[in-house]
């Protein structure tokens, strides 16, 4: 693939999680969080993105989150569960992608907010329709995602290079 062919990102925030008396990292998910992860795999596979790549945190969690989004998706990407992304910055998420090999187009990364909402808001510079708009309203809710698009390698990726072309929230 060439680096000139844009890339996509789908920015994941795992769904509704319980609160029992385990570590954070132990959390599971709610009964509404395995109902939204779902459904959040079917409108992810209603975009038509062929993931090529998944990113997933180590939490509990955001495991069982895609777990249950991907068995909706028609074709299932390569997953690889990655510890940084568990209570990661925005720069320590850049910092993650970067690392994408770049026979990797098409990447979902699955993660937690404040990390998740703060990456797709630096990474945006323009956006598509009302998506930013939809966004700011909102913030990023448990199960929502984005999607941005850019070109070059992931090597070149940094805050202002992608454009916001989707956003997506399970209450919409």
């Amino acid at each position: 693939m060439s680096v000139a062919e844009p890339r996509r990102i789908v920015i994941f925030r795992h769904a509704k999680a319980d609160w029992p008396q385990v570590s954070d990292h132990e959390r599971p998910l709610a009964d509404r969080g395995r109902l939204d992860a779902a459904t959040t795999g079917r409108k992810l596979a209603d975009t038509g993105i062929a993931l090529d790549l998944a990113l997933c945190s180590t939490a509990t969690r955001t495991r069982e989150t895609w777990k249950l989004a991907v068995h909706e998706l028609p074709h299932r990407p390569k997953t690889v569960y990655e510890e940084r992304l568990y209570e990661a910055s925005p720069g320590e998420l850049i910092a993650v992608l970067n690392e994408t090999p770049d026979d990797a187009q098409n990447v979902v990364l699955i993660g937690h907010n404040p990390g998740v909402q703060g990456l797709a808001d630096i990474l945006a510079g323009p956006s598509e329709g009302d998506a930013r708009a939809r966004m700011s309203s909102r913030g990023f809710p448990t199960a929502a995602f984005a999607v941005l698009t850019f070109t070059g390698s992931w090597k070149t990726l940094e805050p202002g290079v992608a454009t916001l072309t989707d956003y997506w929230a399970p209450s919409e």
